[in-house]
């Protein structure tokens, strides 16, 4: 029986970017999971929360207009939400899609809170845009509050946040627990909720952690197998979207670090993924990371297809 344990990070593709768009996607995704349970392998996953997370902080900014004796719902309450309801889709339709197979495995959600470091340099240089968009005098009162804004043109301004590393995963344990009673965990969803250690108290950081980056750190704190970045190509590429483009079957970490330095990949869409990879692989050659699509995942767990990164 196969018992190696998988992180499956699950891209923006498997999510959609609406209600409906989720509801649906997430069938594809459930498919692609019960393949890995089928084939006997322990999976956690994770995802992404990007348009989710910017639309919750949007209707909640959206109500506290309306509603002016409630305050702007914090970031960290945000992605707390959003963990919330993806994995309440996700885990339903994993559950179906299991049962439809003759299966019973549980499927559990799970808060995750991710500690990252107040002094990270991320924090004095935000990058990731966040909410909807907003007047000049809307953005002035940002400002005001102590938050960073950027101009979009013609379409107003827009607030911008950190993206700091993840240092620890709180729950790290209460997932070992899950894991141990033979369940599929959903976790660290979005990168997981950014934290502050303040004594004893965790307090909620106004920023986002790359989803990636947290996956590798969880698949490292569980010492998994395997990392499965799971995206909308089949195949890890160099100079992507060109007609020299050239897929890869593997990297080894030394090439992976060169063609990162080559900035052969995008900043907002394969960089994170790969850069996530050598994390993982670099721990040791048990451990290995594939970057696929979501509708060629076993296949790239059995070497069929994706790119592999090793040592």
């Amino acid at each position: 029986m196969n018992t190696k344990k998988i992180v499956v990070a699950l891209g923006h593709s498997a999510l959609g970017k609406t209600f409906p768009e989720q509801k649906e996607a997430v069938k594809n995704a459930a498919n692609a999971i019960a393949d890995l349970v089928q084939a006997k392998y322990q999976v956690v996953i994770t995802h992404s929360n990007g348009p989710q997370v910017g639309m919750i902080h949007s209707a909640m900014t959206e109500y506290s207009r309306l509603e002016p004796s409630n305050t702007v719902a914090p970031m960290s309450i945000c992605s707390a939400m959003s963990q919330g309801y993806i994995g309440y889709d996700l885990q339903n339709e994993i559950r179906t899609e299991l049962l439809n197979r003759g299966i019973y495995k549980p499927v559990s959600t799970l808060i995750t809170q991710v500690r990252v470091d107040p002094f990270d340099a991320a924090f004095n240089h935000p990058s990731k845009v966040i909410g909807r968009y907003m007047s000049q005098e809307e953005a002035r009162k940002e400002k005001e509050k102590g938050n960073h804004v950027i101009s979009v043109e013609d379409k107003g301004y827009q607030r911008i946040i950190a993206a700091p590393r993840p240092m620890e995963i709180y729950e790290l344990d209460a997932i070992k627990a899950l894991l141990d009673a033979d369940q599929i965990v959903i976790a660290a969803g979005g990168g997981g909720i950014p934290v502050l250690q303040q004594g004893t108290r965790l307090k909620g950081a106004s920023a986002v952690i790359e989803k990636d980056l947290t996956s590798a750190c969880l698949a490292e704190g569980l010492n998994a197998d395997i990392l499965l970045l799971l995206t909308g190509v089949e195949k890890v590429a160099l100079r992507f979207g060109t007609p020299e483009e050239t897929p890869l079957d593997t990297m080894t970490i030394e090439e992976a670090t060169k063609y990162i330095a080559e900035e052969q990949f995008s900043t907002g869409a394969m960089l994170p993924k790969v850069e996530a990879a050598v994390s993982f692989a670099s721990i040791g050659k048990e451990h290995k990371a594939i970057i696929t699509s979501i509708d060629t995942a076993l296949a790239g767990v059995q070497g069929k297809t994706g790119t592999v990164i090793t040592c």
